[in-house]
């Protein structure tokens, strides 16, 4: 797997993450939304430390920084 997601990327994931564990902690979000929140929170923290997205690859997406030779 080849990084295809910058910091900026990643920090946001991460920051997403901490606002749904809050959200879910002080009870502001229950039931199914929930369940879908925290599914979604799970993939975020797993993109944000694999830097890779696997919804990017097939659309060529990077939000690195690319190198002047490539």
């Amino acid at each position: 797997m080849k990084t295809n997601m910058g910091a900026v990327d990643r920090v946001i994931r991460l920051f997403l993450v901490v606002l749904i564990t809050l959200l879910y902690f002080t009870n502001n979000i229950t039931g199914t939304a929930a369940i879908i929140l925290g599914i979604l929170a799970l993939i975020f923290l797993g993109t944000s430390f694999t830097g890779f997205c696997p919804l990017y690859y097939p659309f060529k997406i990077r939000t690195t920084e690319r190198n002047k030779s490539e």
